[in-house]
């Protein structure tokens, strides 16, 4: 079930371009997934970079995830509707197929599910099945200091680490909130890493992509 429709900016993401052997333009795609945490509403101020170093980006919200961001606004800066809920079986597929996935914020219980193969969500269900395909999957766990150190988080950051999920989480560099810390909360989120770890999968998709089309 879509949120909201939206059309993409004129002259966002027009940048590195990978071209099909039939004269067609392909961009690698990449799914945003969106949990619920406040870092989420600060998605509208990143995407364009990541349109500029040349993703075509779509956004997955969690359900919990929906009280966090702007659909109409991400509806607009990407193009694509913004989709939290499973479609019908007869429905058409709104969304390209992915080619990468970044999890951002990835909540402790997002974290705990997919390491335990739920799919009782969208965004869920689209990691696990990224998982199973080997995509490239970049995540970014959020906990507060508490749930950091609960040992179910800690073996299913193990687990997802051995599975290939690469997750930007070490509390000595990237410092985590404390309990009930508030809004100031999002400020501690590491975009510029996220961002860096990023361009380094697009430069790999994108030279994938380049020898299947040719």
């Amino acid at each position: 079930m879509d949120i909201v429709g939206g059309h993409r900016p004129e002259g966002v993401g027009a940048a590195r371009l990978t071209v099909r052997h039939d004269g067609l333009v392909r961009k690698p795609v990449l799914y945003v997934v969106a949990c619920g945490g406040r870092p989420a509403g600060d998605l509208p101020s990143y995407i364009p970079t990541l349109q500029q170093d040349g993703w075509e980006v779509c956004v997955i919200v969690t359900p919990s995830g929906r009280k966090f961001v702007d659909a109409p606004v991400l509806a607009e800066i990407t193009g694509h509707v913004v989709r939290y809920d499973y479609k019908q079986p007869d429905e058409p597929d709104v969304l390209p197929r992915p080619d990468a996935l970044a999890v951002a914020p990835a909540t402790f219980n997002t974290i705990n599910k997919l390491a335990g193969g739920s799919s009782d969500t969208l965004a869920l269900g689209i990691l696990n099945e990224a998982i199973g395909l080997g995509l490239p999957i970049v995540a970014v766990p959020t906990p507060n200091v508490a749930l950091a150190r609960h040992p179910a988080f800690r073996a299913s950051v193990r687990s997802l680490r051995e599975w290939g999920v690469t997750l930007i989480f070490d509390p000595e560099v990237y410092p985590l909130p404390t309990p009930d810390m508030g809004p100031s909360a999002a400020e501690l989120f590491p975009w510029d890493a996220l961002l860096a770890h990023l361009k380094d999968v697009r430069e790999q998709v994108a030279a994938r992509l380049s020898g299947s089309d040719g």
